[in-house]
């Protein structure tokens, strides 16, 4: 794009951007520009990763097509009411004006087009299908996975926005865990027969990252010694990072969250510790905290109370007051705010810098989109912190952050027409990326008992450093205390000295204090539900045996063996638990010989 297609530009547009790029585009975002204004495409899809400016992009090229009368309107779809707003209040900053209230009829003529929702478009389809065939319409979609998030809002997108003459996608998050097909989005077929959705121009959080357009993101992750109720009555023990099944990792991530325990408060010490050492070097720097829930999001506001004297911003979904707040925090120095879905995708904080992952959603759409909110740059050298339970699924995410993905739109199908046995899980998974954020419903009921805190392990750049260290110890205070101002590298560097430091002091302590695991965190795997799955296969083959050459029944030995070893069901029994039980029917076996 030449100087002229941005005459009436602000000069300060892009408002927001980062060290060094204030005036201009972005390379990615020119690039990108390029690339649309020499295929002139009807649809584009462009991928990038969160705080990359893809507002900043698609509003570009709006002024462009308005300005050569490419375009005579323009309508933005996006994911929430306060996105809409935030779009509008965007576009008015290049001389764009969006209407974000409108509902029906005719536009104001001192409007470009109108912000609506997706949820708005699936109720009146038809109203804006007449818009975009009364003028020649560039339609922005923003984070457009959304409209795969159900088949009628699918339909009503593929509906009212058929007859744009342009149509520009936008998504940080492109994948998704089902298979509803995406509007407007092209899937391409692949050697192994898969149809996978191909963007026309690609942005990734490891491109970001070197450019210096996103902050490097360190990850601590917290364990501790859970302990809960079922509703059968059984007490349950277990360690956050263990080998645990489903419901188990389930239970004890619940029990972990709840305020009631010490996990959370100590977890929030901690985060505001680091928020207080990265304020050093960026003083309005703030801290969120994703929560699963409305009662637990104000309890968890009470805690940061405590804590630090000051009052937390609660933000509720269902609150007519919700877009006001995260404007004014935005706006403000506070410390810390509390959140509940409002702020899980799109929402503009640049001075978020520490976060802490409160929530039990599993999906790595929701997780991608929560890390967003702290990737956002603003000078060279800023660093994002995200602090996390040890389970083992976060960990994966944490660890693939600049994995690229794609929307798969088919399942690969097993040679030989085999069942695979973790499709179950597959379909779970795809549900609960359809859960709007909330707690899902077959979560098994229990109740929390106790639970304490044990800092595990810092995640950076795929690596894992640090050793097990109690709440407030020395340990613990060495990576709390990363500067907040480095560069990637440097990162790293202190990183592997801090490991270093601890592994040498941990060598000096009497084998009496070493209550904690005493190594390394690459050397502590976390073990997955599906090597857990093996580990039960493994007990109930040996529980078979044992059936032969005893004569008891399957059911007589397994209680046999609970009663003896103690702990749950092996259904809802840990690693620990089978393998003692594993351990147990071959003592016996061999005995019988």
């Amino acid at each position: 794009m030449t100087t002229t297609a941005s005459h009436h530009l602000s000069p300060a547009f892009p408002g927001r951007a980062p060290w060094g790029t204030a005036g201009k585009l972005r390379a990615w975002q020119q690039a990108a520009l390029d690339r649309y204004l020499t295929e002139q495409p009807r649809d584009f899809l462009a991928v990038a990763t969160p705080g990359a400016g893809k507002t900043t992009f698609a509003l570009t090229l709006a002024s462009y097509l308005l300005h050569h009368h490419v375009v005579q309107q323009v309508t933005v779809v996006a994911p929430t009411e306060h996105l809409k707003k935030q779009w509008a209040e965007a576009a008015a900053r290049i001389g764009i004006k969006l209407d974000p209230d409108y509902s029906a009829g005719p536009v104001s003529k001192e409007y470009h087009g109108v912000a609506v929702t997706y949820a708005g478009v699936g109720v009146r389809p038809m109203l804006h299908r007449n818009r975009c065939e009364q003028r020649k319409t560039l339609v922005i979609l923003d984070e457009i996975h959304h409209a795969g998030d159900s088949k009628s809002w699918g339909e009503a997108c593929f509906e009212a926005f058929e007859p744009a003459a342009r149509r520009l996608a936008l998504t940080g998050t492109p994948f998704r865990s089902d298979t509803n097909p995406i509007p407007f989005v092209a899937y391409v077929e692949g050697s192994d027969g898969i149809r996978r959705s191909s963007a026309d121009y690609t942005y990734g959080y490891g491109n970001a990252l070197g450019d210096g357009v996103v902050r490097p993101v360190i990850f601590l992750s917290y364990s501790g010694n859970m302990r809960w109720r079922t509703k059968a009555g059984d007490e349950i023990a277990a360690r956050l990072g263990e080998p645990m099944t489903k419901d188990a990792i389930g239970q004890a991530w619940r029990t972990a969250l709840a305020p009631t325990g010490e996990w959370i408060p100590n977890v929030l010490r901690a985060a505001d510790q680091r928020l207080t050492e990265v304020r050093k070097s960026i003083p309005d720097a703030g801290g969120l905290v994703i929560a699963s829930d409305q009662d637990s999001a104000r309890a968890y506001a009470k805690l940061i109370r405590e804590i630090t004297g000051t009052r937390a911003t609660v933000v509720l979904s269902d609150d007519a007051g919700a877009s006001k707040r995260i404007d004014e925090f935005s706006g403000n120095e506070d410390r810390w705010m509390v959140a509940v879905r409002m702020v899980s995708e799109g929402v503009d904080v640049p001075r978020l810098a520490v976060g802490v992952y409160a929530t039990t959603i599993s999906t790595p759409l929701f997780f991608a989109q929560a890390v967003g909110r702290f990737v956002r740059s603003r000078r060279r050298g800023e660093t994002a912190s995200v602090f996390l339970p040890t389970i083992p699924m976060l960990l994966g995410f944490a660890n693939e952050m600049e994995a690229e993905r794609d929307h798969v739109l088919d399942k690969p199908k097993k040679d030989g027409g085999e069942e695979d046995p973790y499709a179950e899980e597959d379909k779970l998974l795809a549900e609960a990326e359809k859960q709007q954020d909330e707690a899902t419903e077959d979560q098994l009921p229990f109740e929390a008992l106790e639970s304490d805190a044990v800092f595990d392990r810092v995640l950076y750049d795929g690596a894992e450093f640090g050793m097990q260290a109690h709440p407030g110890s020395e340990e613990e205070q060495d990576y709390l205390g990363i500067p907040g101002l480095l560069e990637p590298d440097q990162v790293q560097m202190l990183l592997q000295r801090r490991q270093a430091r601890q592994i040498a002091h941990s060598r000096k302590k009497p084998d009496a204090e070493a209550d904690l695991i005493e190594l390394p965190a690459e050397r502590r795997p976390i073990v997955t539900h599906k090597e857990l799955l093996e580990l039960r296969k493994r007990l109930n083959t040996m529980v078979s045996a044992y059936t032969h050459q005893s004569g008891k029944p399957h059911g007589v030995i397994h209680n046999e063996l609970r009663r003896v070893c103690g702990g749950p069901p092996s259904a809802e029994a840990t690693a620990g638990q089978i393998e003692e039980r594993i351990k147990k029917v071959q003592e016996w076996a061999t005995r019988m010989r």
